[in-house]
């Protein structure tokens, strides 16, 4: 039995401590908007917050996140940089099979919060990991952008 702190709640997982936390975030509390994708850390479909940090939940252990806090897309709207994201990402019409959204914008809210003016380079870099087969690279971009200029500095 594990207790992991999920956007804001208490939740007891019975699971072994190895198991992937989209495993237990999809499988036993039953929240989706985590996508599995490769399973090896490479495509960003799974990405949620460790403490604030964007992480690989394919690759990383339950056991890593007890007594840390994890946020999942479910709630990032709950936070004002997280919530210029999804605005932002809705304007730029971002979405097209919508598959690798949840990863994307997970990934768009880290790097917001830890440099809220980026360059393109610093786009580029923080998003590098996170794979669109519909390659709509560009829109994340602009969203990203959009997003920063609705922050203050």
């Amino acid at each position: 039995m594990s207790k992991l702190h999920v956007n804001g709640r208490e939740h007891t997982v019975d699971a072994d401590p190895g198991t992937p936390i989209l495993w237990a975030l999809r499988d036993t509390l039953g929240m989706t908007g985590t996508k599995f994708g490769c399973g090896a850390a490479l495509c960003g479909a799974c990405t949620v917050h460790l403490d604030g940090q964007a992480i690989r939940s394919c690759v990383t252990p339950i056991s890593a996140a007890v007594g840390q806090k994890i946020t999942t897309i479910e709630a990032v709207q709950t936070d004002r940089v997280g919530k210029a994201v999804h605005q932002a990402w809705v304007k730029a019409d971002v979405a097209q099979c919508g598959y690798c959204q949840s990863g994307q914008i997970m990934s768009a809210t880290a790097l917001l919060k830890a440099n809220a003016k980026p360059t393109d380079e610093e786009i580029d870099g923080a998003m590098a990991g996170n794979i669109c087969r519909c390659a709509t690279y560009q829109r994340i971009r602009q969203a990203i952008k959009d997003a920063a200029d609705m922050l203050p500095v």
